[in-house]
């Protein structure tokens, strides 16, 4: 009984030790059932029989320790007691060895009502934890289960410098006015866990603030803010639950998510840009089963206005092939509307708002034919469409924007073909069809997408000169009325089809560089070391 005295006593101040029980025994051997308790340091009580196999049980039972992992260990006794060599033995034995007082540490900073229900709840987990705060009111014994470490201190710098914090603890930040100051003192500590208790809007200020401070980026994305799971919660209990459970998956490095849904379910993609061939991307993925957010500058310039999600930001919602996007102006928002089955659409050109949303994967489909800003930083997969990009480099992988033999193609190692300033082919017409500003000005627009106009006629004016069309067809592209144009900037198309062309749905080549991204959001998680691809010749252009 005083093994298991000592056991609950070093379990208690959760001090590492490992308990060896005999689990089986054949032929002679000193004790058929016995149990011994060795400690961090080597020192035991109880034995299992001494001699040799005793010594070759502690041993086993500190590599268990160092391990924190239970093994068993199977040993073979000559007759005289010591370790056999060979088959001449007078008995075997077999000994579990299990490992306890390796509990992890959960360090609550604060203990408010959130705090004090997630130490109840995580009494149960195995956690040894400990929590400060800095008014002793809030550290009432009766708020927090029997085993808490309690600590009080004259400022939360003060309580964090006692607490000693290490690369192996789980900290919760949730101090309400003082939850900076907590911040500040634990952004840079290496820690197993890091989460803060606050809104999307207030995360953001502190992220931004630490960057002014030149923290690197690679320390903010431990951060994992807002916290926890999005189950809905709105009580401190309910608070806890969704907390832990991301405490939990991080513990056990699992998957997260529902074990129902498919593989896809939950992830979340960003899509830097909401033009036509973006939009085509993010309906490929939101059918597929993926969340998508997509950023935009505030006055987008596309010109196929319906087939792009972009015009969100003029309409404040628009819906390409049944699938709805909203303009949200504030990131919090995001959860919601993504619960409710639609595509947020927000304004961030430069895309700030990715610490915050923490995507699983990022794509670049501005189009701009240079590097915007995109980098493998990002996210865990970032995807670039088109040229201006390196893949393995930039980005995870490039998408080829290019029509022909190589459209959709995706490369993880190398760059997409030059941009040939050249547009797709419809009925013998490229460059004729589309409108491009002769002056500088604002514009306004004179027909609507889907009109057929003849050449020659009036489609919109920049202040005070005409844009006339080039050919007869339709206006399958046009700019929002009243934004305003340098010369040379492309203001639309006209489609030489007429009537048989589509202004309502996506196009071929925006179907095709979308089904191309999904392929490579399903590859680049499985981390493949090399994936090696025929470099594309000049000659293979050719089909």
């Amino acid at each position: 009984m005083k093994i298991f005295a000592e056991a609950a006593r070093l379990e208690q101040q959760n001090s590492p030790f490992a308990l060896a029980q005999i689990v089986d025994s054949r032929g002679s051997t000193p004790r058929h059932c016995a149990q011994m308790l060795v400690r961090n340091d080597g020192s035991v009580m109880g034995t299992i029989g001494g001699g040799m196999m005793e010594r070759r049980v502690i041993e086993e039972a500190l590599l268990a320790l160092a391990e924190r992992k239970p093994r068993l260990f199977h040993g073979r006794m000559a007759r005289n007691g010591e370790d056999a060599v060979g088959s001449d033995c007078g008995g075997a034995m077999t000994v579990y060895i299990d490992v306890h007082g390796h509990s992890p540490r959960l360090v609550l900073v604060g203990a408010g009502h959130v705090n004090q229900a997630i130490a109840k709840a995580a009494a149960a987990l195995d956690f040894n934890i400990h929590v400060a705060d800095v008014y002793a009111d809030n550290l009432n014994p009766d708020y927090f289960p029997p085993a808490t470490r309690l600590l009080q201190a004259a400022s939360f710098t003060e309580a964090i410098e006692a607490l000693q914090i290490d690369a192996e603890d789980y900290v919760v930040i949730a101090t309400n006015s003082q939850d900076k100051e907590a911040l500040d003192c634990l952004i840079q500590r290496p820690v197993k866990y890091l989460g803060l208790l606050a809104s999307r809007r207030k995360t953001q200020t502190f992220l931004q603030q630490l960057r002014s401070h030149r923290i690197p980026e690679a320390k903010l994305a431990r951060l994992h803010a807002p916290i926890g799971f999005n189950i809905g919660a709105e009580t401190p209990q309910e608070i806890a639950i969704s907390i832990l459970a991301e405490i939990v998956q991080h513990r056990h490095q699992a998957p997260g998510g529902p074990m129902k849904t498919q593989e896809t379910a939950g992830r979340l993609v960003v899509i830097r840009g909401a033009g036509d061939i973006a939009t085509g991307v993010a309906l490929r993925l939101w059918h597929s089963g993926f969340r998508v957010v997509m950023l935009e500058m505030a006055k987008p310039t596309v010109i196929r206005c319906s087939v792009a999600f972009a015009q969100a930001m003029f309409d404040g919602e628009v819906t390409v092939e049944g699938v709805k996007a909203r303009y949200v102006a504030d990131v919090d928002e995001v959860p919601a509307v993504l619960q409710a089955g639609i595509i947020p659409v927000l304004a961030d050109e430069k895309a700030s708002l990715l610490s915050v949303l923490q995507p699983d994967g990022v794509v670049d489909a501005i189009l701009a034919k240079v590097n915007k800003g995109t980098h493998r930083a990002m996210a865990p997969v970032t995807i670039a469409l088109g040229p201006g990009f390196e893949a393995g480099k930039d980005c995870d992988a490039v998408i080829e924007t290019n029509r022909g033999h190589y459209l959709g193609r995706v490369i993880y190692l190398g760059e997409a073909q030059a941009n040939t300033g050249i547009p797709g082919n419809i009925k013998g017409e490229t460059t004729r069809r589309v409108m491009r500003a002769t002056v500088a000005g604002k514009i306004r627009c004179c027909v609507k997408l889907g009109d057929v106009v003849n050449e020659g006629d009036t489609v919109a004016w920049i202040d005070d000169t005409p844009v006339i069309a080039p050919l007869g067809g339709m206006v399958r592209g046009l700019l929002n009325e009243g934004l305003s144009v340098t010369v040379g900037f492309k203001i639309g198309d006209v489609d030489p089809r007429g009537l048989a062309a589509d202004f309502t749905t996506v196009s071929d080549k925006a179907r095709a560089i979308g089904g191309a991204v999904l392929e490579a959001m399903m590859a680049l998680p499985k981390k493949p070391q090399q994936m090696q691809q025929k470099p594309v010749r000049e000659v293979d252009l050719v089909d």
